[in-house]
């Protein structure tokens, strides 16, 4: 699924190209990707309206649109939003069309059609799609040291599992909390609770150096993703631990080991994870 740094990335290579323009029109091939409204409503709404800004909340993307209207898009697993041409062929998967009065087009594509898409007033669509239910934003200014050892405190789940948590924390998934984790030089069993004033320092550290590499290099690509121009991330090619149970650590040679954690492929190293 793409996290905080794949749907920064496709934010930032979007907004020029949308900001300041007008949906002229809608094509809906797969209604079942819209949650709401019904498929016919979510294309009249949107015809004439004018894209005023672009924002990211946690792993949502939001258009925000004249007259008080947001569209949220939620990627999911392989959800994709590629600007192209009027004139290019439909590729496969293709499921909303959204038209611009420029001439090009926004595609919704999406392999597994998990992903969906949410309109309506703004005050109306955070409820809908629960945005009011995610925790700070970890690239936030305001998210210090203080606000991560709150989180922490009184929690003996492991650090992993409260990294995870979309509650506590907007934006982190498996790839970066494995990261995250690495570079702050801590267990992913450990207890968030038993975090020591030190060790709290070096998580946050490590939490904002793991989210500003992945949108330095444009997110991490596997398999689906892409940015909002079609293109593949670098970050696969800088990570430490995630996707790499069995080969030597890069640091201390030693050789990774992977758990599972709440049901979810983690990836440490017992040298430098002690």
């Amino acid at each position: 699924m793409p996290e905080l740094p794949e749907v920064e990335t496709i934010k930032r290579t979007l907004s020029p190209h949308l900001q300041g323009q007008t949906i002229a029109g809608v094509e809906v091939y797969h209604p079942g990707v819209i949650a709401v409204p019904d498929a016919a409503t979510f294309s009249a709404l949107l015809a004439g309206k004018r894209i005023t800004r672009l924002d990211r909340r946690g792993k949502y993307l939001l258009f925000h649109l004249a007259a008080g209207y947001c569209l949220v898009a939620h990627l999911r697993m392989t959800g994709r939003l590629i600007l192209t041409a009027a004139t290019d062929p439909l590729l496969p998967h293709t499921h909303v069309v959204f038209h611009l009065a420029g001439g090009t087009t926004l595609r919704w594509l999406d392999t597994r059609r998990f992903g969906r898409l949410y309109l309506g007033q703004e005050d109306e669509v955070t409820v809908t799609t629960g945005l009011k239910e995610l925790g700070p934003e970890p690239l936030d200014p305001a998210f210090d040291v203080a606000t991560l050892a709150a989180i922490c405190a009184g929690r003996r789940r492991p650090v992993k599992q409260v990294l995870l948590d979309q509650h506590l924390l907007a934006g982190i998934g498996n790839i970066y909390a494995d990261e995250m984790l690495f570079l702050a030089g801590l267990n992913p069993l450990r207890p968030a609770a038993s975090l020591t004033g030190d060790e709290l320092v070096r998580l946050h550290r490590a939490m904002q150096a793991a989210l500003e590499q992945g949108i330095a290099n444009a997110g991490t690509s596997f398999r689906d993703y892409v940015d909002g121009r079609g293109q593949q991330g670098k970050n696969q090619d800088y990570l430490q631990v995630y996707g790499r149970a069995g080969q030597p650590c890069r640091r201390c040679g030693r050789t990774l080991e992977r758990v599972k954690i709440s049901g979810r492929s983690t990836v440490f190293c017992p040298g430098c994870q002690v």
